[in-house]
């Protein structure tokens, strides 16, 4: 006799659709994390049919992640991916608080643009945007994001522009 409850049979569930695609990952703020965030994009996209949108979002991934594991000072990074409304939202926060002081504020946003340059020809690419500031969460930081239409991703992949 077993006091463990019996199997429940498993009930067969729907495929994955684009609209059901919201994941969450956190990451360590190391130099290998953004090869495991691009993985993780890569089998993500697929397994919800948006194979169309990889190489674009894959891109943008890496990128994001990249960039917060060298800004951050925290051990962790957060990745979020979500499909809404026809775009791939990615976000990306790092622990790199705002700066209180004028110069030194904008000398690190500067930074950050900069660090960001691949990041934006591949959004503009895509007709989408991206941003950064300062983090809602409680703990602060920096919140970085790249909205991807799925249309203009697919453009993307279709005119030849492979990455990660």
């Amino acid at each position: 006799m077993s006091s463990c409850p019996s199997p429940t049979p498993v009930q067969p569930t729907p495929p994955p659709t684009p609209e059901a695609l919201a994941y969450s990952l956190t990451l360590p703020a190391a130099p290998a994390s953004p090869a495991v965030a691009r993985a993780a994009a890569r089998t993500i996209l697929r397994t919800h049919g948006l194979q169309d949108v990889t190489d674009a979002a894959v891109q943008v991934v890496g990128e994001l992640a990249a960039s917060a594991c060298r800004f951050t000072p925290t051990a962790e990074v957060y990745v979020s991916l979500r499909y809404r409304e026809g775009a791939l939202r990615v976000i990306v926060y790092d622990g790199h608080p705002r700066h209180t002081h004028p110069r030194l504020a904008a000398a690190c946003e500067a930074r950050r643009r900069a660090d960001l340059r691949v990041l934006a020809c591949v959004v503009r690419a895509c007709g989408g945007d991206w941003g950064f500031g300062e983090a809602r969460e409680p703990t602060g930081g920096t919140r970085m994001w790249a909205v991807l239409p799925r249309q203009g991703a697919r453009a993307y992949a279709q005119a030849g522009h492979t990455h990660g």
